[in-house]
């Protein structure tokens, strides 16, 4: 919704006041998984009560794999930090003892502390153990899927930009597309990235921003259903990731640096390197990359695609009290690439490149207030930039960029525990100026031709075939957002109620404001049979500031097609946020220890729909909006946890997403089809009726592991052209086995991807020193498609096969 300055102010003190009344009536019994971490503290000792140095405690995460050893100190204590918020196995054992065991709850960041007593073994007939952390957590009301770096590190993924992308797309939910980008439950790439606290809502693909590296992640766990209050702005997906740290390591340095080679001249090298105590700790990575096919090609032929990027990271921990946490974060990269051409284009001799850069600080303070409540304050500087460089040979048109975001982000966290459950309330505060340049103009004669079918009149000013002159445009502002939750469950029986409440006021191009109840049902049901889940979110979703200014101008819709300005009745309309009901049903259970199955299905009714038109195959992506949209599907993911050394995971969705015009935003130069499909509502390129991606690990004690992974996508949405001009154009005609434009729907035609990673960790004395692994990324060298000619994305393919090496030095 819009509304003037003062009737915001008026409502947005309203709404906070009814979020602060209704935490009253949530302060009871409460559990919640948040953006942030947890700590463990025991304290060993024997029958007695004297302590017992040297014990060792392992703790673990079957369903995630998650493991982490340390020793107990003189003093019998010991601490496992940056614990993801999760229920743990935990084994204590010391020689002489008997072995002991216990499931670890870990519900918030206020601190856990036991005491575990280890009887004699001469005085214990046997080993008491407790079974492992349960495989099915009773009271998540929502769609939670996680995974720990040591599942992450025997994934086979391809070298290169894709990043975190890579390993989220293996959950379900998920409908892969070129370059990294994911479509998160029917959205383009509305997701926000939380680390270590901060929220980063930037799209992170590699034609458009760098990603984050998947080596500095500890753990991940993707929400996809009932996103907590805590959560706004991108909730189509919220992917929260806790990065290595070095305290408690024990070690001045612990790390490893490795270098790969794989095929297209593709040359990567990297350190991590991390050390510390229990009161300090840092942990410190870089990698660099070159290589010939840096984006997903756009033809058969690998054509000027060249380049690299170089990435930071580095976190420092220090706890100054046994109250008091300090944690420092800092990231930054900087990529420059070619643009993949057509032939066409490569025989113009186009030459456009693309550069990016970012750069991230922030720093989190924690403070333990007593046994039951902890205060954590987050502060952050986040700036992007971007630029497109021309060249003389563009064709059909050539186009300049040049971009800077910069974000400034504060929030705050109060978590108070009322026994095993907890409350938790926050206000966030951003604020981000934007600054765009942008020009463009039409190079070919045979582009947009007059009275050629699609003739667009109002790009004749700019052809400079025809006399005209560039399109300019330039122009820069700062916009804001202020953020209120309370979030909590209440549990009864058997049954867990979710219930959260958010509110946004926005202000940028546009001005807005939404409180958003969310609500969540659990019930166990009785043995082993299960949890049934229900719940209903309301979400206010932000449009994406990157070209934002460019997109909502009216210098650009004044470029728009005639069907698109007629569809809004001739009226310049700028780009909202979009206002979104969300419905989910889901099921999850334990079968035995082997498995642990979940299932889901989910409507999502939205109206200013957010998406992306892709400018011409480049790293221009231009925001833009579309009526509404109706999303809907069922996912399932089945996780094997380790059992004598392998394990492995299945994930099932099934997506259809229907779209309603007519389009706000973008620049749809010569895209016919956006006549098509301003007609009425159509199926968009989110929708995908069948993906299966299955994963397997398998370690052996000598040091040889194995990884594979095998997706299979029954085809996106593609653009619907027509045949006879695709077998027509030299930049296209021999895709067309690669696309079914006969369907009623035209889609790309199914694929079915497999790879597969073989490595060895030389152990001499039990400590791993060398690591050499062999990867084979699309082992049967399927030719397939992304996209084709989507007003969208553009047309990408699949990576051909290729064999990449990796030797590792570990220290």
């Amino acid at each position: 919704m819009c509304e003037d300055a003062s009737t915001l102010k008026r409502a947005s003190a309203v709404r906070l006041l009814l979020v602060v009344l209704t935490g009253s009536l949530l302060l009871a019994s409460a559990t919640a998984h948040a953006q942030t971490t947890g700590l463990l503290r025991g304290l060993v000792e024997d029958v007695q009560g004297g302590a017992l140095p040297g014990a060792t405690a392992t703790l673990t995460n079957r369903l995630t794999g998650l493991e982490m050893t340390t020793t107990a100190g003189p003093d019998g204590r010991f601490e496992f930090t940056n614990l993801p918020l999760d229920t743990y196995g935990l084994v204590v054992e010391l020689s002489g003892f008997a072995l002991k065991g216990q499931s670890v709850p870990i519900p918030a960041n206020v601190p856990v502390d036991l005491r575990v007593v280890l009887d004699l073994a001469a005085q214990s007939e046997t080993i008491t153990v407790t079974p492992d952390a349960p495989l099915v957590d009773v009271l998540a009301a929502g769609t939670r899927t996680q995974i720990s770096q040591e599942r992450v590190a025997m994934m086979p993924m391809a070298l290169g930009s894709r990043g975190i992308e890579s390993v989220l797309v293996s959950f379900p939910g998920f409908a892969q597309n070129a370059n990294g980008a994911i479509h998160p439950r029917g959205a383009h790439n509305q997701m926000t990235f939380v680390v270590d606290g901060l929220p980063i809502s930037d799209q992170l693909t590699g034609a458009f921003a760098n990603s984050i590296d998947s080596g500095i992640i500890q753990s991940a766990e993707l929400i996809t259903g009932n996103v907590p209050a805590e959560f706004g702005s991108k909730v189509s997906g919220v992917a929260i990731l806790t990065s290595r740290t070095g305290l408690g390591l024990g070690r001045t340095a612990l790390g490893d640096v490795m270098l790969s080679v794989a095929g297209y001249n593709t040359w990567q090298t990297g350190f991590n390197v991390g050390g510390g105590g229990r009161r300090n700790g840092y942990f410190v990575s870089a990698t660099g990359m070159r290589t010939d096919r840096f984006l997903d090609q756009v033809s058969l032929d690998n054509l000027h695609n060249s380049g690299g990027f170089g990435r930071m990271y580095a976190r420092l921990d220090s706890t100054l009290t046994d109250r008091d946490l300090v944690r420092v974060n800092v990231m930054g990269g900087q990529s420059a690439f070619e643009l993949a051409n057509l032939r066409s284009q490569h025989a113009a001799g186009q030459d456009q490149r693309q550069r990016l850069a970012d750069a991230t600080a922030w720093g989190t303070y924690r403070r333990t207030l007593d046994l039951q409540s902890t205060l954590e304050a987050t502060a952050g500087f986040r700036r992007t930039g971007a630029q497109l460089l021309p060249s003389p040979g563009d064709t059909p048109v050539t186009a300049s960029q040049d971009r800077h975001i910069s974000n400034l982000v504060a929030n705050v966290r109060y978590t108070r525990m009322f026994g095993a459950q907890t409350l938790r309330a926050g206000i966030d505060a951003q604020r981000f100026p934007v600054e765009e340049t942008f020009s463009m103009a039409i190079t070919s004669p045979t582009f947009n031709e007059p009275f050629a079918q699609g003739f667009n009149p109002s790009l004749l000013p700019h052809d400079l075939t025809r006399g005209g002159s560039p399109f300019r445009f330039e122009d820069r502002r700062s916009g804001w957002q202020m953020s209120a939750f309370l979030q909590a469950t209440t549990r009864w029986r058997r049954a867990s109620l979710a219930l959260g409440l958010r509110h946004d006021a926005y202000a940028f191009v546009v001005r807005g404001s939404q409180l958003q109840p969310r609500v969540g049902l659990s019930y166990e049901l009785p043995g082993t049979a299960g949890v049934m889940r229900a719940s209903y979110n309301r979400n206010y979703q932000t449009p994406p500031n990157e070209n934002l200014l460019l997109s909502s101008s009216q210098a650009a819709a004044a470029l728009a097609p005639e069907s698109v300005r007629a569809a809004l009745g001739g009226a310049y309309r700028p780009i909202h946020p979009e206002q979104q009901h969300v419905y989910e049903l889901g099921y999850q259970r334990a079968l035995g220890r082997a498995a642990h199955l979940d299932v889901a299905v989910y409507r999502k009714d939205s109206v200013n729909q957010q998406d992306n038109n892709n400018f011409f195959d480049t790293g221009i992506i231009l925001p833009t909006t579309l009526a509404a949209i109706r999303a809907e599907g069922a996912e399932m993911r089945l996780t094997l946890p380790k059992r004598a050394g392998v394990s492995g995971s299945l994930s099932a969705t099934m997506a259809r997403a229907v779209s309603t015009p007519p389009f706000t935003g973008g620049l749809f130069l010569g895209q016919d089809a956006i006549d098509l499909l301003s007609a009425g509502p159509f199926r968009i390129d989110h929708d995908q009726r069948l993906s299966l991606h299955g994963t397997v690990q398998y370690s052996h004690a000598w040091g040889l592991w194995l990884g594979g992974s095998v997706r299979y996508d029954s085809g996106l949405v593609s653009n619907p052209s027509d045949s006879e001009e695709v077998t027509a154009d030299p930049d296209f005609y021999d895709l067309l086995p690669y696309v079914n434009l006969t369907a009623t729907v035209p889609r790309v035609r199914p694929r079915t991807i497999a790879d597969v990673v073989v490595g060895y960790d030389l152990r001499p004395a039990g400590r791993r020193t060398w690591s050499v692994q062999a990867q084979l990324t699309n082992l049967t060298n399927r030719t397939a498609l992304y996209n084709f000619q989507s007003v969208f994305v553009g047309t990408r393919l699949v990576q051909p096969r290729t064999v990449a090496v990796k030797i590792t030095r570990h220290f």
